[in-house]
């Protein structure tokens, strides 16, 4: 999947944004995270993506959580809202509430949490599963707002 253009979006609507869709960003790098919000792992994750967004975002990186729910209470728009708030997620969510994304992304077994890193022109660059590579991610991101 690696230099691979990325699939398609096929979301519920957005959160905290005026965007549409990924091709909006394009020309930017942006960091992609599949999580949703009552996931152990994916909270242990975002301390690291919120240092990196607050060091790299004026460099020209933007965030965008995919929030597909595990369970049904996470599907609604207001509770992902609210978790959002509470954990200090301040870029872009896309709702992707049937998991439709998820899977087309991920294939059939789909991981939480699940990063990519685009470059500029919308390809992957960077693909993990669960926590941890901290600095790869970083290193990756700050290797491609300098190409």
């Amino acid at each position: 999947m690696l230099g691979s253009p990325l699939p398609l979006l096929d979301i519920d609507g957005w959160l905290q944004t005026d965007i549409e869709s990924l091709e909006d960003l394009r020309g930017q790098v942006v960091i992609v995270q599949f999580w949703t919000f009552a996931c152990y792992n994916c909270k242990n994750t975002l301390p690291y993506l919120q240092d990196i967004y607050a060091e790299h975002k004026d460099a020209g990186l933007e965030i965008v959580g995919i929030h597909s729910p595990e369970f049904t209470f996470e599907e609604d728009p207001a509770a992902i809202q609210a978790a959002a708030e509470e954990l200090g997620v301040s870029w872009p969510i896309a709702l992707d509430t049937r998991q439709r994304t998820f899977f087309s992304w991920q294939g059939s077994r789909g991981y939480w949490p699940r990063t990519y890193v685009l470059d500029r022109d919308g390809l992957i660059r960077f693909d993990h599963i669960g926590e941890g590579k901290y600095d790869e991610l970083e290193q990756t991101v700050v290797t491609l707002l300098g190409d």
